[in-house]
């Protein structure tokens, strides 16, 4: 079995990191570009000296031919006067050669008489002016030939070789120097690329330790990013999480500390009253009150049971198969099943529904939005109390009121009242049988159907809550 040892595992990780790989891949990139400028610069230089050594010994060529086709007679001892008064004709080589090859003057001695079969020389005889150049580690070899024509006649051609240490030089220095920048650019491009690849690594690596702190539990945490880019961006949407998972957070406890809280009060109830029952010797009818008590508390750690639940699944639903569906029945079947209820608190529940409009919403949804206002509005209401239902058509909404004669709420509870477990007067709520989590189910309800709620509410003259939904138009309707 293979190890890999600590400081080799470093070193695995660092070439296996988002930051080394950007930065190979950068260096590779650039590179890959100077070296094709490189390459580009030194050709392009070579193809400027081309065109510059064409340019002059096709013109002294030129210069030959013109010179001796003018000559009356041409043959060496012509050829070779003519050439000796020219100065601008030095070159490496020269000849001169007539219509059928035959060398009839040579600077380098020893071929005049002999044919000069050479390609350029050739091509020149067919009334062409040819140009060839080789380049080679700093030398530079060109050679030229153009026919000499006597009245439209070609009689010979001029062939010129130059071999040129000092331009070759003056290339091969140039291509060096191109190289040398290259490298020294590249160098450069390395350490800047090293450089911005580490800041870069070094900001990831703020929010991954952000993360892993998170990971353990401490919300409170946030990454000081700095900069104005993409990661600044991130940097401060993940604060911005951070601040929103730390407030869940602190609703989930608070939601749990007051879910245990609630649920341990009839727990303990019943369990106090069961004790009393079992440690004591009581007649029937106590036995009878004992345990109605405990009916009683556990009647009421059944509802809380079920508003938990149907809180929680409120919370777990973002979206629902809405239904379109009119608000008057659904109005009316509440104030049926909670007549008995108002009757015997002696509530007057007054009903106003003429402005009646098709909606968007599931009609369960809708059914327990109306039943918790309006049971609300009973249990809190003052004895001979009245409880009035309004609704009405408002521009493109449809709006409900639900007002109440009951004590009010003081302006300070009033922003809290949506909350869970939140009460106004936990001592009256627990005798009604309240729970605190009545209007949290309103509020999670209406929102999910694209609605809106608010409460206002004067102490001592009673509380309206105005709930309103999106009209739903139908196209019969609108004709």
């Amino acid at each position: 079995m293979v190890t890999i040892s600590g400081s080799r595992k470093k070193i695995f990780r660092r070439y296996t990191s988002s930051q080394f790989r950007y930065a190979a891949t950068y260096v590779l990139i650039t590179s890959v570009v100077l070296l094709i400028l490189n390459i580009y610069c030194s050709h392009i230089s070579q193809i400027l000296f081309y065109k510059s050594k064409q340019v002059s010994m096709i013109e002294k060529c030129q210069l030959a031919s013109d010179e001796i086709s003018s000559l009356e007679v041409i043959n060496t001892s012509t050829i070779s006067g003519l050439l000796s008064q020219i100065e601008s004709l030095k070159a490496t080589r020269l000849i001169i050669t007539d219509q059928a090859g035959a060398v009839l003057y040579d600077s380098t001695p020893g071929s005049v008489g002999r044919f000069a079969l050479l390609p350029e020389i050739l091509r020149a005889l067919e009334g062409n002016n040819v140009f060839t150049w080789h380049y080679h580690d700093g030398a530079m070899t060109s050679r030229a030939a153009t026919p000499i024509v006597y009245y439209g006649t070609i009689v010979g051609c001029v062939y010129m070789t130059e071999f040129d240490t000092a331009q070759g030089a003056l290339i091969k220095s140039l291509q060096n120097t191109v190289l040398r920048v290259t490298l020294v650019l590249e160098a450069i491009l390395i350490l800047f690329s090293l450089f911005f690849s580490n800041a870069f690594s070094r900001r990831m690596r703020k929010i991954m330790n952000s993360m892993r702190i998170i990971q353990e539990g401490d919300y409170t945490h946030k990454v000081e990013i700095g900069g104005n880019d993409e990661l600044t961006l991130l940097g401060n949407e993940f604060n911005d999480l951070m601040e929103r998972l730390q407030t869940s957070e602190q609703k989930r406890h608070r939601f749990v500390s007051d879910a245990s809280h609630e649920l341990k009060t009839p727990l303990a109830s019943i369990k106090l009253l069961t004790d009393s029952i079992l440690q004591n010797d009581m007649d029937m009818e106590t036995v009878r009150e004992f345990v109605g008590d405990i009916g009683n508390e556990a009647d009421r750690l059944n509802r809380m049971t079920i508003k938990l639940l149907s809180l929680t699944k409120v919370d777990g639903q973002e979206t629902v198969d809405s239904e379109i569906i009119y608000m008057e029945p659904t109005i009316r079947r509440v104030e049926r099943m909670l007549a008995p209820m108002a009757g015997q608190a002696g509530i007057r529940i007054e009903l106003e529904l003429g402005g009646d409009c098709p909606i968007l919403i599931l009609e369960d949804d809708l059914y327990q939005i109306v039943f918790n206002l309006m049971e609300n509005g009973i249990k809190y209401n003052v004895p001979g109390g009245s409880l009035k239902v309004c609704l009405q058509r408002q521009e493109d909404n449809a709006l409900l009121t639900v007002s109440d004669t009951g004590t009010g709420i003081p302006q300070d509870a009033l922003e809290h009242i949506f909350e869970r477990f939140y009460r106004v007067d936990k001592a009256r709520s627990r005798a009604s049988g309240g729970s605190g989590l009545g209007l949290a189910i309103v509020k999670a309800l209406v929102l999910r159907n694209r609605g809106e709620i608010h409460a206002e509410s004067t102490v001592g003259k009673g509380t309206t809550f105005l709930v309103s939904f999106p009209a739903f138009d139908t196209e019969v309707d609108k004709e």
